[in-house]
């Protein structure tokens, strides 16, 4: 293809050359500033801010402008060389069969209808009577006949490709899975009504529900063993009698084999699992009745898994490709998972003229789409060159009912580029739409089993009609696509892309399409033409037959023209110029220099990175290699004019600011359009600038984002000084001027992420594709910090104009009478914070509404927990109207799911509030009972600091009495002076009011150990019912004996009563020694604040009093945490 691409690049060359010419008729008064030694003073001055950036934008504009030129656009002077089609256009009769084809498709559809599809017959009938031109009498009559003819056979192709998340049934935790599947007549379908339970249909052996289908209706696929997730990519097909009534039913079986009891026996060592142990009895139980008494017909082997009902009028006409959920066969079943099915109903018989003649789908397929593709062109824009075959409702859902009956594949349906390939020979269709059907050809082509010999070989002729159309239009290059009509030349490098991706397809026909190599084939056409178009010109302007003097005119007219064309193709070679330039500059480099300067790289890099586009051509023949380097010092002067400039923008932005919104549709201000709009050419700049050398890029890059969030956080800081400036109204709880901050701040966060991740350099200097450089992601990620930051403290300064309406409002409500009902003592918050929020919905932006609402969210539970700790000793419906209160305000911050969610809602403040008032209308005992519960949640986070206890505790219920025993401790703290303890344990039952009789009882002494070994059982005489009980618990102290001073606090544990055996559930056997050991670990319990303690801390009764007062002599006796 390297002969091609030269083409294309000589081509594509001469858009480059007017640019030039532009660059001279706008650089009228330029030769003035070069004469100057210095700019003058008043050069991008701080108040031009707004000037610069016009400027900028003009540069970038003219970038815009040159893949093509701002030229009218040149009409061909010649009409499209016409080639002959391979096959001729169809007569008449075969006009009327495929006529009759098309109605029959449409007549007898089946499945269901997709979103974009037309379900409306009458529609679809009257669109192929425009399609196929036919006047109303023939069309009726055409119809008349095809409703004469015996319908398709329709058929159901099924492929089963894989479950997932199936039951698992077999001892070792896996199933063996397979499958049953067939389709359910009309006449299996209908039920009569009953009171019974729904059974669904099942293939299960010896079924009583309905009668058995026949063997030839039903398959299987293979047993796929040890499995949850079965792939098996088994194709199945099914005859359908009844599209209407029949539907298709799938089992899916564990597959049992027959096994003796002996061999059920010695599975044991596959059993997983409490549920493995199960499923392993239930197997010995069948294993032996297959040994014993069990009937020959009896079904003792294979498990249900699911099933699936599928009617076959709810298959989709295009086919569908999906997961579908598993289903029990009756209300009693239990499964799960899902199976992964492809179901396409198709027809394998039809009564048409062109079926009978023995024509395939396939073929049948591309006339009607030849048809219906011609109509559509001529009704949208029949001279135009640039339809891309977008096809209408009706005519999409004809294709796709005949190609869907017709049970064409993929690759089969993607070959839409046969038709549209001869259709652009007589009515040009745009290249970009054809290269896409080439793509979609090759990317089924790989995946698709090959077609057959005839449609490969068709294929091939139309690979090969086209390429001779495109070798036509390439020997007249210079009529079909002038250097001076952009879109002319985009549409011959379309062109050659199409070319290139036919010769890709070459290696993979077994019938060579090409006689000789692609490019060799356009390498002689390009010559021919340019011959042509030479002895055209000659026989125009100097025709040899002429005497000599006769021709020198014409000859020289001759010349003058070659040499023109030869100059648009070489015409733009300037690197000479702009080296000497640039060495000159460089030493003396200024404001108006590096201005200049950067202008002319960004002309020069676009230059080269067009040349560049071309593979094949070597860089330096445009002697811009490198060019780079000299402009580098002007580059950096003018990025450092940038930050400057952007900042006296946004100040001078800011300045004429009235912080209110721009128009009714936003709720910023103009400011923040304006720095957006500085970001956005900043970025745009960048893309412009495309730094070659990975280094120096990566320094432009991180100068010029540190920059950015210079000005970034300039602008925020001029803002807020500007709303700290601005009078504010008396008594305003919602400022409208905060709110235009506060989504400015939010609008540039957006907008300067954006731009921050365009700010990429070259792979070269960073890591994998797709991650931003480190430098990169760190600025980003400062400056969003930054504006969050921001944005929380002018939410706060928001909110905290509201601080005291809220507390006004709670203590409304926490001194509001028991005798006001609770909605009235809430009413008037609700009243209140619907009306602020109400102004705040209008004036902020989605993402600052919700910052604001959790502020006022934390604000609201603030203020009633601080109204809870200035109440004490109230009544129980001083709580209950604050826990109303709080529900009240839960629903009204959810909104129904359109405010906060409930996550964030009951979350932080909320869980401590929600337990205060919990807690506060709970009795004494409770409260104790609630300690107990915090006792058996609390988790070690240093699980191995405080050491571990190894226990076995179990309830004898003969006896009635609670066995614990304490088994040994290991790795406990070292209390002692030695570097040792002498540990012992203290076992007690609690609550106390749940166990009142029972003392607490204590192991021996271990001396000089930090491992000590008990064995020491322990009996309590409790009632069962006492053991169930709300935090009902065996309490374990580890204490360190001292002889002369108070025992030390070593650790706790402790372990429900309710979970053990012989109160779960009872234990099997007479042992005194069950269960297996539990090994706790030892905590302190010190480390951790409880709401329950600080209630019983609060209340004068006795029995509160004398439980804290246990508490705290245990405290005196811990140490402080290691």
């Amino acid at each position: 293809m390297s002969t091609l691409l030269d083409i294309k690049s000589s081509v594509l060359r001469q858009v480059q050359v007017c640019p030039s010419f532009r660059r001279k008729a706008e650089q009228e008064p330029g030769s003035t500033s070069a004469d100057q030694q210095e700019p003058p003073t008043g050069a991008w001055k701080p108040g031009d801010g707004m000037e610069f950036f016009a400027h900028m934008r003009l540069i970038l504009k003219k970038g815009d402008g040159r893949q093509g030129l701002p030229c009218p656009e040149v009409r061909t002077p010649l009409p499209l060389p016409l080639l002959p089609c391979v096959r001729s256009s169809p007569d008449q009769p075969a006009v009327e069969m495929l006529y009759e084809e098309a109605l029959y498709t449409v007549l007898h559809r089946a499945g269901t209808m997709g979103p974009d599809q037309v379900d409306d017959e009458e529609a679809l009938l009257g669109y192929l009577q425009q399609v196929f031109g036919t006047s109303i009498e023939e069309h009726t009559k055409a119809i008349e006949r095809v409703k004469k003819a015996k319908a398709p056979t329709y058929a159901l192709k099924v492929s089963v490709i894989r479950a997932k998340n199936l039951l698992a049934k077999d001892p070792n935790g896996f199933s063996d899975p397979y499958c049953m599947l067939g389709i359910l007549p009309a006449a299996g379908t209908s039920r009569e009504p009953s009171g019974q339970k729904e059974q669904r249909f099942s293939f299960r052996k010896g079924s009583k529900r309905s009668g058995p289908l026949p063997a030839k209706c039903i398959q299987v696929t293979e047993v796929k063993s040890s499995t949850l997730n079965p792939v098996w990519k088994e194709d199945f097909l099914f005859e359908i009698e009844d599209v209407n009534v029949d539907q298709l039913h799938l089992d899916i079986w564990d597959h049992d084999d027959d096994v003796s009891l002996a061999e059920a026996c010695k599975k044991l060592n596959e059993v997983i699992g409490l549920k493995g142990m199960s499923r392993y009895f239930k197997q010995i139980v069948k294993s032996a009745r297959a040994d014993g008494t069990a009937g020959p017909t009896e079904d003792h082997t294979d498990d249900f898994l699911g099933c699936l009902n599928i009617p076959i009028r709810e298959v989709p006409v295009a086919g569908a490709d999906r997961w579908f959920k598993l289903e029990p066969r009756s209300s009693a079943s239990r499964v799960q998972g899902d199976c992964h099915l492809v179901l396409k109903l198709i027809t394998t018989q039809r009564d048409t003229a062109m079926s009978q003649r023995g024509q395939s789908g396939f073929l049948s397929y591309l006339l009607l789409l030849s048809q219906v593709l011609s109509f559509e062109h001529r009704a949208e824009e029949p001279s135009s060159s640039s339809w891309r075959g977008e096809l209408s409702g009706p005519g999409t859902t004809v294709l796709c009912l005949h190609g869907a009956q017709s049970n064409l594949s993929p690759l089969q349906l993607a070959l839409h580029w046969q038709v549209s390939s001869r259709h652009h020979q007589t009515c040009s269709l745009d290249y970009g739409y054809l290269l896409g059907l080439l793509e979609d050809v090759q990317a089924h082509w790989e995946e698709a089993v090959r077609l057959p010999q005839e449609q490969e070989e068709s294929l091939a002729d139309s690979f090969s009609a086209f390429s001779e159309f495109g070798l036509r239009l390439l020997r007249q290059l210079r009529d079909y696509f002038p250097a001076t009509n952009s879109t002319a030349v985009y549409r011959l490098e379309l062109l050659l892309k199409c070319l290139d991706k036919l010769q890709l397809f070459q290696p993979s026909f077994e019938i060579c399409p090409f006689e000789t190599e692609l490019n060799m084939d356009i390498a002689a056409a390009l010559k021919r033409g340019n011959r042509e178009w030479y002895d055209r010109l000659l026989n125009t302007k100097s025709p040899r037959e002429q005497p000599g003097p006769q021709r020198l005119a014409g000859l020289v007219e001759l010349a003058d023209i070659i040499y023109e064309d030869l100059q648009s193709c070489y015409g733009v070679y300037m690197a000479e110029e702009a080296w000497v330039l640039t060495e000159e500059l460089n030493p003396r480099m200024n404001l108006e220099a590096a201005s200049g300067l950067f202008e002319l790289y960004l002309t020069l890099a676009d230059t080269q990175r067009f040349w560049s586009y071309i593979p094949g051509r070597d860089s330096r023949s445009l002697a811009l290699a490198g060019i780079h380097t000299q402009f580098l010092p002007a580059v950096k002067l003018w990025l450092q004019v940038l930050r400057d400039q952007a900042k006296w923008r946004l100040q001078g932005a800011v300045d004429v600011d009235t912080l209110e919104p721009g128009d009714t549709t936003s709720k910023h201000s103009s400011s923040a359009s304006t720095a957006n709009l500085c970001l956005s050419h900043i970025q745009e700049l960048w893309v412009r600038l495309a730094w070659p050398d990975p280094t120096q890029a990566q320094e432009l890059g991180v100068q010029l984002s540190q920059d950015m969030c210079e000005a970034i956080l300039f602008y925020t800081e001029l803002l807020r000084k500007k709303v700290d400036t601005q009078p504010g109204t008396t008594g305003e709880a919602v400022s409208e001027q905060l709110c235009v901050v506060l989504n400015n701040v939010e609008l540039v966060r957006r907008a300067s992420g954006q731009a921050l991740k365009g700010l990429l350099w070259p792979e070269g200097a960073v890591g994998p594709e797709g991650v931003l450089p480190r430098p990169l992601f760190s600025c980003m990620q400062a400056l969003d910090e930054d504006l969050q930051r921001e944005a929380h403290t002018v939410t706060a300064h928001l909110t905290s104009k509201m601080v005291a309406d809220v507390r006004k409002y709670v203590q409304h409500i926490s001194l509001s009478p028991d005798s006001i009902q609770n909605d009235e003592a809430v009413a008037p918050l609700l009243k209140y914070l619907d009306e602020r929020l109400a102004l705040l919905n209008a004036s902020l932006v989605k993402e600052n509404l919700s910052r604001v609402l959790e502020a006022l969210w934390e604000l609201l539970l603030q203020a009633i927990l601080q109204a809870l700790s200035a109440n004490r000793d109230v009544s129980s419906d001083f709580y209950e109207r604050f826990h109303f209160t709080l529900e009240a305000l839960v629903s009204f911050f959810h909104a129904e799911g359109q405010g906060l969610p409930l996550e964030s809602l009951k979350d932080g403040s909320y869980k401590r509030l929600e337990e205060e008032l919990r807690l506060h209308k709970c009795s004494t005992r409770e409260c104790i009972e609630q300690f107990y519960l915090d006792k058996l949640k609390q988790r070690s986070l240093e699980q191995n600091r405080f050491g571990r206890l190894s226990v076995r505790c179990h309830y004898e219920a003969a006896e009635q009495r609670l066995a614990v025993e304490v088994l040994h401790a290991a790795d406990l703290l070292p209390l002692d002076a030695n570097g040792l303890s002498d540990p012992f344990v203290i076992v007690e039952l609690g609550p106390p009011h749940l166990f009142p009789l029972v003392r607490s009882q204590r192991t021996q002494v271990k001396a000089r150990t930090l491992h000590p070994v008990y064995d020491e059982l322990f009996h309590f005489s409790v009632p069962a019912e006492a053991c169930r009980r709300r935090g009902a618990c065996v309490l374990f102290t580890v204490m360190d004996h001292d002889w002369l001073s108070t025992n030390d606090f070593a650790g706790e544990a402790a372990l429900g009563l309710s979970g053990i055996s012989g109160i779960a559930k009872p234990h099997v056997g007479g042992g005194a020694r069950v269960g297996q050991p539990i090994t706790l670990h030892l905590r302190r319990p010190r480390a951790q604040v409880r709401s329950a303690l600080r209630m019983l801390e609060g209340r004068a009764n006795k029995e509160a009093q004398e439980f804290v007062k246990k508490l705290k002599e245990l405290e005196k006796c811990m140490e402080a945490d290691p």
